[in-house]
């Protein structure tokens, strides 16, 4: 407990086992008496002491402190991260194209390597990838493009088969398997605030830059390398003649080229036509 007169320096003392307790030589005049004890609440007493006299406090009696608790609300990183992808996998540009890869939280959970697996699975049987790949596959046919494929059927059959090999290698190297090697989260983070220039190198800078799973920016070891591999492999299965180191660098530079147009339309455009997109987001145009 804690004794306090006008003027003078406060004075403690700590009670017996039976709570009683004394202060000897005190001054005259108004005093304060503090009481406090662990678990208790603290108790006030005021009073005036005369010169000479002798003060007996009344007895006092604390009460208990009311209870305090904390709770957090909230699950592991991995449980969030799935509530985060689950909103992503429904978000589709124009409510019809896919548009999985795209993060509206800036501090989203990393997500771990089963989870990168299953987010270029799905992205990759979606019904509308196979028909993105079925279009493409038709102005190739048209423009004669990969000659050895031939005409007919049979030559778009081959081409949509490339062009899905393609696109399923690119996402599994690119999106999984390099980002679960690296520890590199494979999605585009919506910038969203700031200038336009700003948020132009963000979205460029997309094509040879990507967050780690400990949230710090670093080189896109998983886009770049992922890039080069899935056009190496595509040597299995295009024509002889279209083959060669011009094939290998032309597809890799168009897949990191297309990595930067993609953040710009992702930072600029998409947002506004994506549904489900403002579920998931930060604060932003």
């Amino acid at each position: 407990m804690q004794l306090t007169f006008s003027g003078q320096a406060a004075r403690q003392a700590v009670s017996g086992d039976n709570g009683e307790y004394s202060f000897t030589n005190l001054p005259s005049g108004p005093f304060q008496l503090t009481i406090t004890a662990p678990g208790f609440d603290a108790k006030v007493f005021s009073g005036v002491l005369d010169p000479g006299q002798a003060f007996l406090v009344p007895e006092i009696a604390l009460k208990i402190a009311a209870a305090t608790t904390d709770v957090r609300v909230g699950g592991s990183t991995v449980e969030i991260a799935e509530e985060q992808i689950k909103q992503q996998e429904k978000q589709r540009v124009l409510g019809i194209a896919p548009n999985f890869y795209v993060s509206y939280i800036p501090d989203a959970a990393p997500l771990n390597t089963r989870q990168k697996f299953e987010l270029a699975w799905k992205s990759s049987i979606d019904p509308m990838t196979f028909l993105g790949v079925g279009i493409l596959a038709g102005f190739e046919q048209a423009a004669n493009d990969f000659s050895g494929y031939g005409q007919g059927a049979q030559g778009y059959a081959k081409r949509f088969g490339a062009g899905y090999a393609d696109t399923f290698i690119g996402t599994f190297v690119g999106s999984a398997i390099f980002p679960a090697l690296f520890k590199q989260d494979p999605r585009y983070f919506y910038q969203g605030t700031g200038t336009t220039k700003s948020r132009l190198v963000h979205a460029l800078s997309n094509a040879v830059i990507r967050k780690g799973d400990n949230g710090q920016w670093q080189p896109d070891y998983s886009g770049i390398l992922g890039s080069f591999v899935a056009s190496g492999i595509s040597y299995i299965y295009y024509p002889p003649s279209d083959r060669g180191g011009g094939l290998l660098v032309e597809n890799s530079l168009i897949s990191i080229g297309g990595g930067a147009v993609a953040g710009v339309f992702q930072e600029f455009v998409f947002r506004k036509i994506t549904t489900h997109a403002n579920a998931n987001s930060a604060s932003g145009p």
